[in-house]
């Protein structure tokens, strides 16, 4: 059995009325849109076997043939094609058909009228004058004549293509000559030339483009860049479809301030693995005199299962040839790559699915994305995994108890070329020695959890252990100690872990912005207590202070990453969340969180001797707000208190606004107070490390339509601390009325304490041609909260559109 779809101009049957019924949803005009039942299938048939039915109002068999006359409403009807017209002569023998008035021929999805015509149903060959199309991948169209070659080969003479199926098209494609290939799924234009409203804009003796929804090699839409690092770019990509599963796009680009560069992607996807490779390389920089390049590999892969043990492989590589590539060639700054610290490289074998066993093992590396324009520029060199392995197991409700293990060992390497070395150790450009050794570490904790409507209480008990094998010398004149002063090359670390965590749930009936709802009232109460231990003698390898906020306030530790140090700790933190919830859907309209720690007894642990020391008795004040006024309106607030200097350390407000679609305003103010400071032997002011940089920033963002068509987007970030933008950008997209949409975007940020990159994007997008010029849809994706697409999303097309 074997199943040809045919000409991409011919369809086979269908199930919804073209005149009323879309069949993917609620359609415009209030029309009832259909969902395609599973049932409907383009079911296998040999065409050797084919079974022809005619109906008609008067049928008449002409004497002496075979030949059948078909009059009023004629139609021939085949598994793979359906034939109407007003009157129809069909030859039984050789399959011949002739339709004459309002001719009509389905198949594969697409329609073809025309006044008059002639085909042959056996061998796939005829002809039809003034057809005009309507291509199930959504482009339509006409032509002088339409001549059926073979069953895989259609030509049109004097032919109009355009992605649109309005009939005022805004772009069309005009050739004296198109020959559409389906199985090669290629359509070849001569003389072919493209208009915009009406006016040429492109010649070209020979244009290639695809007649269906599938991959097809050819060049792509150029694109064009505009910024002030790199001046005007272009890029022009040409896409090559090396097989289903796998293909090659190369880019040549030309930048006019640095020169040219070429780019690739090669993606492919296997049985058991996936994958994307690309890359970028400059022989010269014009304006550096220096090669610049970048590569990018992300590779998934299944091993399938060994010895019970499912195992998988994921790589991660990114480079680029210096810290400055992405602020000088990428375009997009917001949530991307240009305001990145560093690059990472790394290759995980994780394993699971034996019994309560889990675990990986990591290879790591970082590459450092510094700013060397200020006067005391900014490293972020940090050590890395060569390898680390971690084994996890874990089994909940073992007769009440829930019990978990984690083991990891790690070798940590500082990038020694990018220090230089002292005496024993490697010292950054901050004077922070850095040597390599290994971490072991274990963690084991039991709990029992009770839980009971309303109420629960989780007693658990924890011991973590570390063990450091460490070259962490230094010379104090002929002796090699620590930088605590002790020789042991080796340290252990155990201590004990216990928490009692507790919380209840009350709830009651009552109204909110004049509406019935449901408000909780949940109190937590978590007790943590950690004994002292000396840890000086430890090296830090990858942990820094925990931000305080409602996420840390319940955690065991202060600090974060591997647990290099381990607080002290005789606490207890109090909390409190109610919430107001709609009666009839349980939607949360109204949120207010508090919480705050009570300490004991006083700090002892810090991570270096110029850590700042606490002193108080508890913690910052936590409280978060969260309201939605109505379904298109919400307010957060969050705010961190300090009550003993009683000043704000930190906080957070927001009002983001979405009346209806393709409008949306949203407010934010975020302060971060400046690092604490002390006086050295001196008499200099150094703040304390491990500290957040201080901020006071305003950013407003939004989307807002000025007439039917025209929408205007920007955001605007003003640091109150720098006294600067450290980001402009103001857009506009307009929305044609039939199959085009044009955008103007401006945008100026900073990528540097000194520098800033200025970028305008322009593109014009033709609906099933592509997009010409600079795209700048990530940037108000990730800059804007809540931006839509002006253009409305092209449907999915069914071979079942339409109904004959």
């Amino acid at each position: 059995m074997s199943k040809k779809l045919g000409l991409s101009f011919l369809l086979v049957t269908a199930v919804a009325h073209a005149q009323s019924i879309d069949v993917h949803g609620i359609g415009h005009a209030g029309t009832v849109r259909l969902q395609e039942s599973p049932l409907l299938t383009l079911g296998n048939y040999n065409e050797d076997e084919v079974t022809t039915f005619t109906d008609s109002a008067k049928l008449d068999i002409l004497d002496n043939t075979n030949q059948v006359q078909l009059s009023g409403d004629a139609q021939v009807r085949r598994p793979d094609a359906i034939l109407k017209g007003d009157n129809i002569i069909y030859n039984r023998e050789t399959g011949e058909v002739q339709a004459q008035g309002h001719a009509r021929m389905l198949r594969e999805g697409t329609l073809v009228t025309s006044p008059g015509l002639k085909f042959n149903v056996n061998t796939k060959t005829g002809r039809m004058e003034s057809p005009v199309y309507r291509l199930q991948s959504g482009g339509a169209g006409n032509a002088g004549y339409a001549e059926a070659i073979d069953d895989n080969h259609l030509r049109l003479g004097d032919a109009i293509y355009s992605g649109c199926q309005c009939d005022n098209k805004f772009w069309y494609i005009k050739s004296e000559k198109v020959d559409i290939y389906d199985d090669e799924n290629e359509g070849i234009a001569r003389n072919g030339t493209l208009y915009i409203k009406g006016i040429p804009v492109l010649w070209s003796p020979y244009l290639t483009f695809p007649v269906k929804r599938e991959k097809k090699t050819g060049w792509l839409a150029p694109s064009f860049t505009s910024t002030s690092n790199s001046g005007l770019g272009l890029s022009l990509p040409y896409f090559i479809n090396l097989a289903p599963n796998y293909d090659l796009t190369l880019t040549p680009q030309v930048y006019s301030k640095r020169g040219w560069m070429m780019g690739g992607e090669f993606r492919y996807l296997m049985p058991s693995y996936s994958g994307q490779l690309s890359g970028t390389y400059m022989t010269k920089d014009r304006k550096l005199d220096e090669k610049r390049w970048s590569v990018n590999w992300t590779h998934r892969q299944s091993l399938g299962t060994v010895a019970g043990l499912k195992l998988d492989l994921n790589i991660d590589v990114h480079g680029v040839s210096d810290p400055d590539y992405y602020r000088d060639f990428d375009s997009v700054a917001v949530a991307n790559r240009a305001d990145r610290s560093y690059l990472s490289k790394s290759a995980y074998l994780t394993f699971s699915g034996y019994k309560y066993w889990s675990g990986y093992l990591l290879w790591q590396k970082y590459q450092g994305l510094h700013d060397l324009s200020g006067s005391s520029p900014s490293y972020y060199y940090q050590y890395e995994r060569e390898p680390e392995l971690m084994v996890r197991g874990a089994i909940f409700d073992w007769n009440g108890f829930d019990v978990s293990m984690q083991n990891t060992i790690t070798r940590f390497t500082y990038p020694k070329d990018r220090t230089y070395a002292n005496s024993v150790g490697y010292t950054n450009t901050n004077g922070i020695t850095h040597v390599d050794g290994t971490r072991y570490v274990s963690y084991t904790q039991v709990s029992y959890p009770i839980i009971r409507a309303g109420w629960y209480v989780t007693p658990k008990l924890g011991l973590h252990a570390s063990h450091y094998t460490t070259n962490w010398y230094k010379q104090y004149g002929n002796t090699f100690t620590s930088v605590a002063g002790t020789q042991y090359r080796s340290l252990s670390r155990v201590l004990p872990i216990a928490s009692l965590d507790a919380g209840m749930t009350f709830e009651r009936t009552t109204t909110l912005f004049g509406k019935p709802r449901i408000q909780t009232l949940e109190p937590r109460i978590y007790y943590l207590y950690i004994p002292y231990t000396n840890q000086d003698d430890l090296p830090i390898y990858d942990t820094a202070p925990s931000q305080f906020n409602f996420g840390t306030a319940f955690s065991e530790n202060v600090y974060s990453g591997g647990w290099d140090r381990i607080n002290d700790a005789n606490q207890v933190t109090l909390g409190l969340t109610s919430r107001w919830l709609d009666m009839d859907s349980g939607k949360e309209r109204m949120v207010v969180q508090l919480a705050q720690k009570f300490y004991f007894k006083r700090q002892r642990v810090y991570l270096s001797q110029s850590e700042r020391r606490r002193e108080e008795s508890r913690s910052e004040f936590l409280a978060n707000l969260s309201v939605a006024v109505t379904d298109k309106l919400n307010i957060e607030v969050g705010t961190q208190l300090n009550t003993y200097s009683r000043k704000v350390a930190q906080t957070y407000e927001t009002i983001r606004w979405f009346p209806k679609r393709l409008a949306s305003i949203s407010l934010t103010h975020r302060y971060q107070q400046d690092p604490f400071y002390y006086t050295n032997a001196s008499g200099s002011q150094i703040f304390y490390p491990y500290q957040l940089a201080g901020k006071n920033t305003f950013s407003l963002a939004g989307q807002w339509p000025i007439t039917k068509n025209l929408y205007a987007v920007g955001r605007y970030d003003y640091s109150i601390k720098e006294r600067r933008s450290t980001q402009s950008i103001l857009g506009l997209e307009y929305k044609g009325d039939c199959c085009w949409t044009g955008r103007v975007v401006f945008q100026r940020y900073a990528v540097s304490k000194q520098k800033t990159n200025t970028s305008l994007f322009f593109q014009l997008e033709l609906t099933g041609l592509g997009a010409v010029g600079s795209n700048p849809m990530s940037v108000l994706r990730d800059s804007i909260p809540g931006y839509q697409s002006v253009k409305d999303p092209a449907p999915v097309q069914s071979p079942f559109e339409r109904y004959e």
